[in-house]
């Protein structure tokens, strides 16, 4: 999982504190270590902020047959979150903003 996530960033473009942050502040040295594949172990807390994580990037996939546009999606502002982007609700930090992001892209694929 954490490699899937470190190309997720990747292509989110996001910068290694955006990136710590949605992990639950890790340590910047920490996820350096992950991007050269040397992972640690994985708290219950940071297995849910990567599960979560893959979650978005799943339903993006599936919402946007366009992948560059499933991808920039997450950096778009959005009237349904006040005119924020969803990566701005994420930078919340909280694991709930990321399950935020989550439950509302899940409800937009379908009955849910």
């Amino acid at each position: 999982m954490q490699r899937a996530v470190i190309n997720l960033f990747e292509r989110w473009q996001l910068t290694d504190e955006q990136a710590t942050l949605l992990l639950g502040d890790i340590a910047k040295r920490t996820y350096q270590r992950w991007k050269t594949r040397h992972y640690g172990r994985v708290s219950v807390d940071l297995a849910a902020r990567l599960s979560n994580l893959l979650g978005i990037h799943k339903a993006l996939r599936l919402l946007f047959s366009d992948t560059n546009r499933g991808y920039g999606w997450v950096k778009r502002s959005n009237t349904d979150f006040g005119g924020k982007s969803a990566l701005e609700i994420m930078m919340g930090g909280q694991l709930t903003d990321l399950m935020r992001v989550r439950r509302y892209l899940d409800a937009q694929r379908g009955n849910w």
